[in-house]
Order: structure tokens, then C-alpha cells, then sequence
């Protein structure tokens, strides 16, 4: 069956180049645009044995798409949209679909530099990884260490990052290098259930389960010396942190809520769909208007949410070192989104046009120059940051011209899955995942470390080829490669 799936994919699908693909608009009725595939060979064998492929043609059928609908080389199966994703569609006639975001809304990735080398932190590594694990509440269904009343929610979802720097957590200046400065002003809290609004209370400021995680890692690759010292980084040895984690079980209620409502409305406004999970409704209708609003705000508690665990990094980091996060050279690098819907201005055949743009499992690429890349990286292009798998390496990388031509300033987000959580469990059955990093010098801590095995280099693409495709395509230019010290996973 995969085998055979494999080799009907292999007549449709048209080479544009090594790192390009086309799924042609005749392939099946009611595509409005052809898809666009960025792999090289042998990842696009792998990725045509799921139903990846046939989620991009299906985007390809909503109305008012433009340009092609795209997938990035960490593409696989998701709801609705493929995970790795990227449709932009017309203000006018464009339609808005829950699924083109995702339940983990905003899921996204900020980067903590530091002044320490790997020979500061390696006798204090395993202390250092207790106590982030213990100062950053995690887990699934995980309570955080603050609770806010249901009116201080409305201003969490209504101001997002700045809201938590408000309220001590973090720098004024952190907020500068936040995509979006750490709030959309789109948001409306009154969009989001009172359900919603519960989930979110108790889960402020925690990590979160499944693929979230905290790592310290080190810097082991400098591709572009000059690109990496904007950023802060100056020389292979240097320690930083990644934080991916979302808008925990505020989003998901968010996505679940709004699914519904475009489940019920599609028939209203004459949308026919291929597949129901690409559930939509018009952007300029009331319940389009209802969703963006939603989204928005959990967009905003998601930041509000990475910026308070990136004060208790910091506390942990100064507990360990006894040094304050300024002493130790703690700056935020950049925070961007995975998981959005965003208002942006791109040309298509000839004209400006403002769209839609769906990235689900995308991060967004903004060129050197463009005004909404923070002052710093003018010259260089936005940072763009690609977690692999916590046993390999992860990369930095920056924005490019050519994005904002083909990609809607858009490149890939991670690894990428190429097994499902049980298979990886089956897999390594009897497996002690934690003490096989132990032994190439990675301290992993977990609350469930039987969930590991979902979480296992084999259960992921490896990100470098990823990365290597979104290069060599010219999407993003890859700046920095770093490995795990430290993980922290729900």
C-alpha cells in the first residue's frame, strides 16, 4: 500500500529542480493553484508514503488561495493542513480555516544567548537541568506557579508578552526582539470562551507535554560568523537556550471552539470541501472575524507564556552560577511563531496585495531590510530558529529575499515526524532513552520518562537535511548549528 502510494506520487508529482517540486493544478478537481513541495529525493520518497501530499492538494482547493499552496520539507500528515504548511489567501473572497493553524496556536520557538562556555556548565550541568526542570512547571495538564483571575486573563490575551514584562517577568528589551513585539493587536479576549479562559488560568508559564521542550545546548557549527555575531554569538563552545512550548490548553479550546462554529457555517456561505477537517469560513464574516480575534489573543497568551519561563530560566541560571541573567549575558536573541494566521503584504503577478497567511509548522523567513525585522537584524534578515531532536542538533538560520518571492516568507520549523508516537514507543520498548543520552553527555529530566520514546532521534527526520533544503532553495541561510547539554521535556 505505501509502496504503491509511493509510485502513484512519482507519476503525478513534477520536478521543478533539486529542491523543488510541483503537484500540477489539474491532479485533482477543484485545486485553484498548483502545490509547491520543497525536498530533495530521497525526503520526498519518504514524505509520499503518507497523506501529506494529498493535505497540499487539498489546500489547494480553498477559495481564494493564491500563489500555490506550499510545504516545506518537514511536512507530514496533520489535521486538515499538513504539518509544515503555507497557504495565503485574498482579504476579499479568502477564507480562514482553524486547521491551517493548528491546535497548538503560536507554538513557536524564542532563543536565550549567554557568556558561558561548555566548560563553565558541564560541572554544574546536571544541578543547572534540576533546577530549570523543578523552576518551570511542565507536563500535560501541568498547573503553573502563577494563577491569574479571569479579568487578568482578558489582559494577558489582550497584551501578551508585555503584560508578563509588566509584571517583573523579564526585560523591557526582550520585547523588542519578540515577533510581532510580543502581541497582536488584533486580539479580542471577548472571542475566547470562558472555557478557554479557565484552561489558560491555571496554565500560564508552563512548559507543556509531547514535542515542547527546554534545552541548553552549546553552539558546535558557525556557518556565517558575521549573521551570528549580530545575534550575539561569538565563537563554537558558547551556550544557549531554546524554549518551544505554545499556548497550551487556552489555544487548543480555541481551535476546538472556533472548528465547530466553521463546521456549521461552511454550507452558509456555499463552501465544499474535499476533506472536513479544512473546516473555514470567509475572513470578512462574522465568525471569521470571531476566529482571527480568538487566535490572536491565545497567540498573545502564548508569548506572555515563553517570556515568563524565560524569567525562570534566568532565575535558574543565576541560582546555579550566582550571577545575575544581565552578568551572565542573558539576552533574548529572537522569538518567532510556528503555528499562525497573520495579516501581510506580499506581490502577487504584478500587484501588492494584503492576504492571509496560514503557517502551520512554518516559521516566518522576513528578508534583510523588511520593516517589521527588529532594527538589529535590518542588515541581516530575521532570525529563524529549527529545533531538531534532542539526541542530534538544532540550527539558527535567517530570512531571505527570496522568501518573500515564493514562500510568503515562510521556511521550515523543525525535524520534522517520520514515526507516530507509538510506533516510536514500540520501537524502543524497553528502551531507557534517558540514560543512552546520558552517555553521550545529554541530561535529559522528564515528568513521564516513559513518553521519551516518542520524542527519539528516530522518530524525526534529521533536521540538517531540513535545513539543507530550505538553503540550497534560498528560503533561509542557515547561520548556526547547535547540539543538546540539557533537555527539559514535559
Amino acid at each position: 500500500m505505501v509502496i504503491a502510494m509511493a509510485k502513484t506520487w512519482n507519476r503525478i508529482i513534477r520536478k521543478i529542480d533539486d529542491y523543488r517540486w510541483e503537484i500540477p493544478q489539474d491532479y485533482k478537481p477543484g485545486m485553484r493553484v498548483p502545490g509547491l513541495v520543497y525536498a530533495d529525493e530521497a525526503m520526498l520518497r519518504q514524505i509520499s508514503e503518507e497523506q501529506a501530499l494529498e493535505q497540499v492538494a487539498n489546500v489547494a482547493t480553498l477559495p481564494g488561495i493564491v500563489g500555490r499552496s506550499l510545504a516545506m520539507p518537514d511536512i507530514h500528515w496533520g489535521y486538515g493542513f499538513p504539518v509544515g504548511g503555507v497557504a495565503a489567501m485574498r482579504l476579499d473572497d479568502g477564507v480562514i480555516s482553524p486547521g491551517g493553524v493548528g491546535y497548538d496556536i503560536n507554538c513557536g520557538v524564542r532563543l536565550v544567548r549567554t557568556t558561558l562556555a561548555e566548560e563553565d556548565l558541564r560541572p554544574k550541568l546536571e544541578d543547572l537541568v534540576a533546577h530549570v526542570f523543578s523552576g518551570v512547571p511542565s507536563g500535560v495538564g501541568s498547573t503553573g506557579r502563577v494563577r491569574v483571575d479571569m479579568k487578568e486573563i482578558d489582559q494577558v490575551l489582550a497584551r501578551g508578552a508585555r503584560w508578563a514584562v509588566e509584571k517583573g517577568y523579564g526585560f523591557a528589551e526582550d520585547l523588542e526582539v519578540t515577533e510581532a513585539g510580543g502581541a497582536l493587536r488584533e486580539a479580542d479576549p471577548e472571542a475566547v470562551s470562558p472555557h478557554a479562559k479557565q484552561r489558560g488560568r491555571s496554565q500560564i508559564g508552563t512548559l507543556g507535554s509531547g514535542n515542547h521542550f527546554l534545552e541548553i545546548q552549546v553552539v558546535d557549527q558557525i556557518h556565517d560568523a558575521d549573521a551570528a555575531s549580530i545575534m550575539g554569538i561569538d565563537q563554537v563552545g558558547q551556550v544557549v537556550v531554546f524554549i518551544h512550548s505554545g499556548s497550551r490548553g487556552l489555544g487548543h479550546q480555541v481551535c476546538t471552539d472556533h472548528l465547530r462554529v466553521c463546521e456549521r457555517s461552511m454550507s452558509r456561505y456555499g463552501i465544499k470541501l474535499p476533506d472536513r477537517q479544512l473546516a473555514c469560513v470567509p475572513i470578512d464574516s462574522p465568525e471569521g472575524r470571531d476566529y482571527f480575534g480568538a487566535m490572536c489573543a491565545a497567540a498573545n497568551f502564548a508569548w506572555a507564556n515563553r517570556q515568563m519561563m524565560t524569567h525562570w530560566v534566568r532565575e535558574a541560571f543565576g541560582q546555579v552560577f550566582r550571577r545575575g541573567p544581565r552578568d551572565l549575558g542573558m539576552s533574548l536573541i529572537y522569538d518567532v511563531a510556528h503555528n499562525i494566521a497573520k495579516i501581510e503584504e506580499y506581490e502577487v503577478e504584478g500587484r501588492r496585495m494584503r492576504l492571509c497567511v496560514h503557517r502551520k509548522g512554518a516559521t516566518r523567513a522576513f528578508p534583510p531590510g523588511h520593516p517589521e525585522v527588529p532594527a538589529r537584524y535590518r542588515g541581516t534578515g530575521q532570525p529563524v530558529f529549527v529545533p531538531g531532536d534532542m539526541g542530534r542538533y538544532s540550527f539558527i538560520a535567517v530570512g531571505t529575499r527570496k522568501a518573500m518571492e515564493e514562500s510568503f516568507g515562510s521556511t521550515c520549523h523543525g525535524a520534522g515526524r517520520v514515526m507516530g508516537r507509538s510506533a516510536a514507543k514500540r520501537t524502543l520498548h524497553n528502551v531507557d532513552v534517558a540514560e543512552e543520552l546520558r552517555r553521550r553527555g545529554i541530561i535529559v529530566r522528564a515528568q513521564d520518562p516513559h513518553l521519551l520514546a516518542e520524542e527519539a532521534s528516530l522518530a524525526y527526520k534529521d533536521v540538517a537535511d531540513v535545513v539543507g533544503v530550505c538553503h540550497n532553495a534560498g528560503i533561509s541561510r542557515r547561520v548556526v548549528r547547535t547540539r543538546p547539554l540539557g533537555v527539559v521535556k514535559g
